[in-house]
């Protein structure tokens, strides 16, 4: 009997640790489908919100153009188009690359820095 004390205690902690594995595995598999899940709501949501992101940039660049900000200002600000004798032409103002204005000096002289292009 006493030959069979320590084949019992080997077998039993043998089962024991078979089954604490077992259960080990069960546990992280069932993790394991669980972030499956979360995972694919997430993927789900992300194309989602893509989706919204395209449509919402696709807003965005409508309210870019000038018959789109003049719907909106006449509509929901309630602008109307000055009347013409309201309208100041401005003149003498530097259009485009090629002509610069000239700076201001703290003396109140005209005269253009050095370097700068004179105006046609």
């Amino acid at each position: 009997m006493r030959a069979q004390r320590p084949f019992l205690i080997l077998w039993t902690l043998a089962v024991s640790a078979t089954v604490a594995a077992f259960v080990l595995h069960l546990a992280l598999r069932g993790k394991n489908v669980q972030l499956g899940y979360e995972l694919g709501r997430a993927r789900g949501e992300q194309a989602q919100l893509r989706e919204v992101k395209r449509v919402l940039e696709l807003e965005a660049a409508s309210y870019e153009t000038p018959q789109r900000v003049e719907v909106v200002a006449r509509t929901l600000l309630g602008m109307q188009a000055p009347e013409a004798e309201r309208i100041i032409p401005v003149t003498g103002m530097a259009v485009g690359p090629e002509r610069t204005a000239p700076a201001p000096t703290s003396t109140g002289n005209k005269a253009a820095p050095s370097g700068a292009r004179a105006e046609r």
